[in-house]
């Protein structure tokens, strides 16, 4: 969860943030969620990351089918920043 979602890539991108995405070198973002308030944020997080890979990846292939790096969308360049 982050209210930034530009410094979140970032960070994820260049390694700063420990755990999963640091351990694999996940740099790309397939997919992202928006809510209003941090606590429904913050509660479907934990949700989500209960889940099996399977049914991740259902998740992506419903908002986005053919799997697009989202983080070009975001930033409206190129991956420079990674």
């Amino acid at each position: 969860m982050s209210g930034d979602i530009k410094r979140r890539i970032t960070e994820h991108g260049q390694g700063l943030i420990d755990g999963f995405s640091k351990k694999y070198h996940c740099k790309y973002l397939v997919h992202y969620e928006k809510y209003d308030k941090p606590d429904e944020a913050i509660s479907r997080e934990k949700m989500i990351k209960k889940w099996s890979r399977k049914k991740k990846e259902n998740l992506i292939n419903k908002t986005n089918p053919e799997w697009k790096f989202l983080n070009e969308m975001i930033f409206g360049i190129d991956d420079e920043y990674l």
